[in-house]
């Protein structure tokens, strides 16, 4: 099956500053594609050249078989767009916000009244359709917001930062509802501020840094970048971390990474069940009172510090 999205050397300046220099970028169909960097990276600029709210310095770039230089109106046809600022009118009922969105897209009154049924009904809206928005919660609200993005049935969707400012309720709500769209074969591409969402909904992610791409994975495999598993053995009293990180060391045979702030002596370990059974025996016969013996994986915030540690400020995002 073709990619959906696919974007080659692409480049942006806003006068002397570079926002996007060659970005590469492939989006199969049908999944969930994170975009992830430090602010100023390049993603906010990516996605408006996509779909087509920016016209690109050099490059070339298509979505959904349209070339967006070329045929911006096809693409616009075939796109919705979530940014990061609620676009509903809170005055108005979540039906009432849909089927103007609706008739916006010059959709007839009664077609417009029926997808606005439908899509209260896919989003779990349906009992709440007729309050004000103002009276919805932030989930509630993006998820309308979701929902008016798709009032034409696109066939992908690009959310920009789609949580900013929810809590975790609202999070997972909008979480579900991405999912559920993606069950049904709408192609997503997600820029977002949160490595755990990322992690949660994506399974593919291009990390940018300086207006380019500089590391392409699964989670899993951005992850196995930093090596496996790793012992992690915090204790009562930091006084302790010079002998605990001289036991830790013999269980996993490499030179462990202490944290005197945390009290925390950290090592890499090649046999994770045997170092971990090896460590709380060693730690006993030790005898060092610890509060936790835990193994760890490699998370997706690590990766992204390690990526991109020395980011510099001041480009546009």
């Amino acid at each position: 099956m073709s990619p959906t999205i696919v974007a080659e050397g692409l480049r942006k300046r806003f006068g002397d500053k570079t926002a996007l220099d060659g970005v590469d970028l492939t989006v199969a169909a049908g999944t969930v594609h994170g975009l992830l960097g430090p602010n100023g990276a390049g993603k906010t600029t990516t996605v408006r050249i996509l779909t087509t709210l920016l016209k690109l310095d050099a490059g070339r770039a298509s979505v959904a078989g349209f070339d967006v230089g070329r045929e911006p109106e096809r693409v616009r046809a075939s796109i919705g767009l979530v940014g990061q600022n609620a676009a509903v009118d809170e005055a108005l009922s979540a039906r009432q916000n849909l089927e103007l969105f609706g008739r916006l897209y010059h959709l007839p009154a009664g077609a417009a009244r029926t997808r606005a049924a439908d899509l209260l009904t896919q989003f779990g809206l349906a009992d709440t359709g007729k309050k004000a928005v103002k009276q919805y919660s932030g989930g509630m609200r993006r998820r309308l917001d979701l929902a008016a993005s798709l009032i034409l049935r696109p066939r992908v969707l690009f959310l920009d930062e789609p949580t900013t400012g929810l809590d975790p309720r609202g999070r997972n709500e909008v979480w579900e509802a991405v999912r559920a769209l993606v069950r049904e074969g709408t192609t997503v591409l997600l820029t977002t501020q949160y490595l755990d969402e990322a992690d949660q909904l994506a399974s593919v992610i291009s990390v940018v840094d300086h207006g380019r791409v500089i590391a392409e994975g699964s989670p899993a495999t951005l992850k196995s970048r930093l090596g496996g598993d790793r012992l992690d053995v915090v204790l009562h009293d930091a006084a302790e971390l010079p002998r605990a990180a001289q036991v830790v060391a013999k269980v996993a045979g490499k030179e462990p990474e202490t944290d005197a702030d945390n009290r925390r002596v950290s090592a890499p370990v090649t046999d994770p069940l045997a170092a971990l059974a090896d460590a709380v025996h060693a730690l006993r016969e030790a005898n060092l009172a610890v509060e936790d013996v835990a193994l760890r994986r490699p998370t997706l915030d690590e990766v992204f510090l390690h990526l991109t540690g020395n980011k510099k400020e001041g480009v546009p995002a």
